[in-house]
């Protein structure tokens, strides 16, 4: 009788936390959709093609639209590496405040979403052991270098942009150029912060 009733306890303590874990999980959903109205802006066309094994490597951010998740980020560099299951392990560096700040590292995932240009990842940092598309972001290729030299990137909110170059700086009148195109786009790119090149 003592082992049926401690074996019961022990059924409903799994059964309470199983319980909570989907409560949680529904709860962030529901959080996650009312946090994410509908766009009002135009669709956003993305690059027709994009090759990941060229793709893959260091990209130095030129310029970005600042989040909380990059504050204080200078120097930043992302690097992309094409893992055995067809996904991305995405590795994003930087130094804090300073070019000789302490460094700042992030690693995640990243997975394609539009097979047909491979122009639409979803990218996820956080519990990124597990692949939860709800804790990922949109990673749409709206602009990129025929040489794979240079690469812009948003979503259809408009909320996030970067401007990314194979070299720690970029010409300047192509920097003009992508964010020419990124206004027209209907970015707020009066938002952008420039590592490498000031406008």
């Amino acid at each position: 009788m003592v082992f049926f009733a401690l074996y019961k306890n022990h059924v409903n303590i799994e059964r309470y936390f199983a319980i909570t874990k989907l409560s949680l999980i529904i709860l962030i959903l529901g959080i996650t959709a009312c946090s994410s109205p509908s766009s009002n802006f135009k669709k956003l066309k993305t690059v027709p093609d994009v090759d990941l094994s060229k793709y893959a490597g260091d990209w130095y951010e030129i310029a970005r639209i600042d989040h909380w998740f990059q504050k204080g980020c200078v120097n930043s560099v992302a690097t992309y590496k094409i893992r055995s299951d067809g996904e991305i392990e995405v590795i994003n560096k930087c130094k804090v405040d300073a070019p000789n700040g302490k460094n700042k590292k992030a690693n995640g995932r990243a997975w394609v979403v539009d097979k047909s240009s491979n122009s639409k990842l979803k990218v996820q940092f956080a519990l990124s052991g597990i692949k939860l598309p709800f804790l990922a972001g949109d990673y749409w290729i709206i602009d990129l270098d025929e040489d794979y030299q240079f690469v812009m990137v948003g979503e259809e909110k408009r909320e996030y942009l970067w401007i990314l170059s194979r070299t720690k700086t970029m010409p300047l009148e192509i920097t003009r150029a992508l964010v020419a195109k990124a206004r027209k786009l209907e970015f707020p790119v009066e938002k952008l912060i420039y590592q490498g090149n000031n406008l």
